[in-house]
Formats: structure tokens, sequence, C-alpha cells
């Protein structure tokens, strides 16, 4: 007998997970417990990394035992030297090559299938994982421009060091800090597309490779994971406000009425402000005080709120303020990011999330196997 569930499953819980819940009507998340914007605030990406990974905030002695772990783990597979020019000459959007990529790097990552592994196994694969696909995505990228990888400095964080193997140079830490807070806010968010999507792919006991590359292809569509740059391009789009009174309500109209999404704004779960926004606002105002990117901030905060106003204008039902994805291009920007990196750069992050549930998945032993009724024309 068939269970009756609404449409894409919304609302339904389909299994227990430790690692963090979405708390949507009071605009809260939280990773095992601990309020993830607090440890945006007032933690490194690295304890935000132990925490989810390997389930408690580490001690000093811990932090820089993980720290090294990571940093032998941040390095390129050899298989893929060889190929980063073909596969960067690739057509198709930079996930699809870095999915590519790790099915490659499989030998040299040493994943086995999940289901053969025992529980201590699957977390150091988990790691080892989620720490290589950093130095894939800048490999990739800098191939894309014919420049050869970059090794990161072993004593840098796993922000400063990404940052360093994308652009070649040692980033300052306001950069570093900066992409840090971005990257501890969406390393989970609940049972997103994707994070299910790798959970129902470790289910059937496959390696890692497999998992971070099936949630990969989940999070290429742009209504998951592709909203960063697509924020960015509604600001080019829009111009300066400042020199056309009425130029934001009118583009937010027209997108409205062409049945587009205002991309940056609204959210499936939250109910009220996505708080990952407000962090990212503060970061990039600290940012434009700083003198980085002043002109972006600026024009960024002030068409926030217009569309904001336009939006509970024309829908006053339905709230729709700006979500994670708005400010996520202007610091990832202020960072020295390019736009095509925006995407990755948020895979990198949720990969952590990715890995640490399927490792949650795999000690459950269960096959995710739902049901479908059919309703097309019967047995003849």
């Amino acid at each position: 007998m068939l269970i009756e569930v609404p449409q894409g499953l919304n609302g339904v819980a389909v299994t227990d997970t430790s690692i963090g819940d979405v708390l949507g009507d009071e605009g809260r998340f939280h990773y095992r417990g601990h309020d993830a914007t607090d440890l945006a605030r007032r933690h490194s990406f690295e304890e935000a990394w132990h925490l989810v990974a390997v389930g408690h905030l580490p001690s000093p002695g811990e932090l820089a035992a993980f720290g090294e772990q990571l940093a032998v783990a941040r390095v390129l597979p050899p298989s893929l030297e060889p190929l980063l020019e073909p596969l960067a000459r690739t057509a198709g959007a930079q996930l699809g090559r870095v999915r590519a990529a790790l099915s490659i790097a499989a030998d040299d990552l040493g994943v086995r299938p999940l289901v053969d592994l025992t529980p201590d196994e699957r977390a150091e694969q988990a790691i080892r994982v989620s720490a290589a696909l950093p130095a894939i995505v800048a490999a990739l990228h800098r191939a894309s421009l014919g420049l050869d990888p970059v090794s990161a400095d072993g004593a840098l964080g796993a922000a400063a060091a990404y940052l360093q193997m994308v652009t070649g140079q040692r980033p300052g830490p306001a950069a570093a800090r900066a992409l840090e807070h971005y990257l501890t806010l969406t390393i989970d968010h609940g049972f997103n597309a994707s994070t299910f999507t790798a959970r129902v792919v470790a289910a059937t006991g496959a390696d890692l490779a497999d998992v971070v590359g099936a949630a990969l292809g989940a999070l290429r569509g742009p209504l998951h994971g592709g909203a960063p740059s697509r924020a960015l391009d509604a600001l080019d789009a829009i111009g300066d406000p400042a020199r056309t009174p009425t130029v934001v309500e009118d583009w937010v109209r027209a997108e409205l009425a062409a049945g587009r999404r205002i991309m940056g704004f609204g959210h499936a779960v939250y109910r009220t402000r996505d708080p990952r926004s407000d962090v990212l606002r503060e970061v990039a105002e600290t940012m434009a005080a700083a003198g980085v990117e002043t002109d972006l901030v600026r024009r960024a905060v002030d068409v926030e709120q217009r569309i904001a106003a336009t939006l509970h204008e024309a829908k006053p039902d339905h709230p729709l303020p700006s979500n994670v994805e708005f400010y996520a291009g202007v610091v990832m920007a202020g960072a020295g990011l390019p736009r095509a990196l925006f995407t990755p750069t948020f895979a990198i992050s949720r990969a952590i999330g990715w890995c640490t549930h399927a490792v949650e998945q795999a000690a459950e032993g269960k096959l995710i196997r739902p049901s479908a009724r059919y309703v097309g024309p019967p047995l003849a």
C-alpha cells in the first residue's frame, strides 16, 4: 500500500540525522547543535569542518592535527596532471569538468565502496575526498586560462590555500577570512537536492567519488546552486540605481512579468530572512569599509532593499527576502574569485556536508527505494 506524500517530498522526513538542521520558521540553522552563523562569526572554517565531519568542536591540539591532515590531502591527484588541459577544453559547465576529474582521480584518492569500509575508513575517506576537491577545482580553472596548477603553502588555512591555488598569490588575511565566512555557512543545509542525492547514492554502497559526482550533478541546476553569479548578473543588468531612480523597480516588474525568478531572493525553507544573507552582508560591508569592492557593495545593499520592497508589493502574501546567494557573489568577488568559480566554490564547501551525510547514510545500511504511482495506460 502506497503512502501519500506531497510532490517533491516537501515536509516529509525520510531519515534521521545528527549533522544539522534548518529551522525555517525561526530563520536559524545549525551544525550539531551549534548555531551556524555564530560559527561563521567566531570560529575558523577548519573548526566548523571538524565539528561537522568529526562530531565536535576541536581542542587546540585536535585543530592543529586536523589542519595538518587537511594540508596533506590538499593536493592535485597525479592522474589528473596530464589531463587538465584536455578537461579544461571540454565544452559544458565547470561542474561537469570537476565531476569528470573526480571520477578519473578515484584511484589516486583510494576510494572504495562505502559498503566495504569500516566506520573509521569511511570517515577518513570523507575528509580525504573533500580536502582534495579544492585542488581539483583550482587546477581546472587555471588550466582553462592556460596556467599551470599551483600548490598551496601547507601553513595556510583551507580558505587561504584555496585562494592561493586559484590565483597563484598568497591572499591577504581579510580576503581569506571573508571566504571563510562563506565556506562555513554553506557546509550543510538540511536535506537539499544535492545532499539528498548524495545520500541516495551512498545508500547503494557506492564510493565517495560517485557520491560527490552525483551531488555535483544535482548542483548544476540553477534552482539549487547556480545563483551567486546570476545575482551579480542582475546587478550588472540593473546598473547603478543612484543614476536612475526607478531602475530597480522597473527591472523587477519586467522579470516577474516575463515569469522569471529573481535570483538571490526567496527560499524553499525559510519563511523569514535567510540568516546566511545577514552574515554575508556584514562581511561585504566590512570589505567595503576596508576599500574592497566599495561600489559593488554599495549597489548591492541599495538594490537588495529595493528588490525586497518591490517583491513585497507584488507578492504581499509570499515573503521573498534575500537569500545566501545574493551577497555570496559579492563576498566571493571581493575575495578575488571569478564568477566562473562561484558555484564550484559552493561545491567545495558543501562537499564536506555531502561526504558526512554519506558516512551517516552508509552506517544505516538501508537502501533508499521509494515507489511511484503509475498513471499511464493500463497493462494490455
